[in-house]
């Protein structure tokens, strides 16, 4: 039941990231790196940006809102 509930939700914990994505822990972090899907500041992956990941879209081109903090000045530049 969980997993329907899953579907509704824009925000995931990361442990419902998981289950949402069916990847294990190291997988799960490797996609993440690849396609540039990271948590919101309240510790939280948008289910927008973990479809994109599963669809094979990057995320790379995100608000600077959304990327950690060492990744911030580079996006802001790049805009």
């Amino acid at each position: 039941m969980k997993a329907i509930a899953l579907c509704y939700k824009p925000f995931l914990k990361p442990e419902e990231a998981l289950i949402y994505c069916n990847l294990g822990r190291t997988q799960f972090a490797k996609k993440c790196e690849d396609y540039g899907v990271y948590k919101n500041s309240s510790g939280y992956f948008t289910k927008e940006d973990l479809d994109k990941m599963l669809s094979g879209e990057s995320c790379l081109g995100q608000t600077a809102a959304n990327l950690p903090i060492g990744l911030k000045k580079t996006a802001s530049s790049r805009a």
